[in-house]
């Protein structure tokens, strides 16, 4: 039964006027770099980070901005610790028993992904990806995750990918659905230059009801899941609260990338990841 509404009471999870929570980082084990030959040329690498138990699932950051996060040959425990929202956050979803992988920009695309997020080929590259986890852990579920510009990618990954190298479901944060109007922008595509009708996979769209970005407003959440019509379940799931900004109301320090909240809103993620589970 497909539902386009909130995830369950919103009260139940949040409360307005909370105390905003410490933003806290989580260290982890260090990460190993894999790189993968995609196409012709090309290498793809990402940062993989392995659960102390067999995965119960898997999930592929997509960060947001440039999409380059220079993933070193070793990370260590403190990599990315005031970065972008999903790869500060990714000790919290090893921590759940997931199989971790932060994605970095293609080898030809050093200086940033810019309008190749939407391109057949990103997708490519990311089906050799999904391939490769899928052998490291027998089959385990794989899940896109994107956050900010990464919702472009997760979502063009989703909607081009079918059959077998198809994910096994979505997570859209902080979407970008209106495109920026700096003159020198990096990229003025969003998550509406992806084929959203073509996604076929359940997907769950999270936002901050006080996001300041002018890009990715919480207000347009409703309109962005009602385009996904060929996905079996769609949820929305909305957060409050946090710590002051640290940063640009569009950086991640700031509502746009959950501070201060950040393990309920991995745990609530987690949560809805795990109801796939036969």
């Amino acid at each position: 039964m497909k539902a386009a509404r909130f995830f369950g009471s919103m009260a139940l999870l949040l409360a307005v006027g909370a105390a905003p929570a410490a933003a806290e980082f989580f260290p982890g084990p260090p990460g190993v770099a894999v790189d993968l030959p995609t196409r012709p040329g090309v290498t793809q690498r990402y940062a993989l980070f392995a659960p102390d138990e067999p995965p119960r699932a898997t999930v592929v950051l997509f960060v947001g901005g440039q999409g380059a996060v220079n993933v070193p040959d070793r990370t260590g425990p403190t990599w990315q610790q005031r970065g972008n929202f999903l790869s500060r956050s990714r000790e919290l979803f090893r921590r759940r028993g997931l199989m971790v992988a932060v994605v970095d920009a293609p080898s030809d695309r050093r200086d940033g992904l810019g309008d190749f997020r939407a391109s057949a080929e990103h997708a490519e590259d990311m089906a050799a990806v999904i391939a490769d986890l899928r052998r490291r852990t027998s089959g385990a579920p794989v899940w896109l995750v994107g956050t900010s510009r990464g919702t472009i990618s997760a979502a063009n990954v989703a909607a081009r990918l079918q059959g077998a190298k198809a994910a096994n479901g979505l997570v859209l944060t902080s979407s970008v659905t209106r495109p920026p109007s700096a003159r020198r922008a990096p990229s003025y595509q969003t998550v509406y230059d992806t084929d959203l009708a073509a996604i076929g996979i359940p997907t769950l769209v999270v936002y901050h009801r006080t996001d300041g970005c002018y890009v990715t407003p919480s207000a347009d959440a409703p309109a962005l899941v009602a385009k996904m019509t060929k996905a079996p379940k769609t949820e929305l799931l909305g957060f409050e609260g946090g710590d002051p900004p640290l940063s640009d109301p569009c950086e991640a320090l700031a509502a746009h990338g959950f501070l201060g909240i950040e393990e309920r809103v991995v745990n609530a993620i987690v949560d809805w990841i795990l109801t796939f589970r036969a």
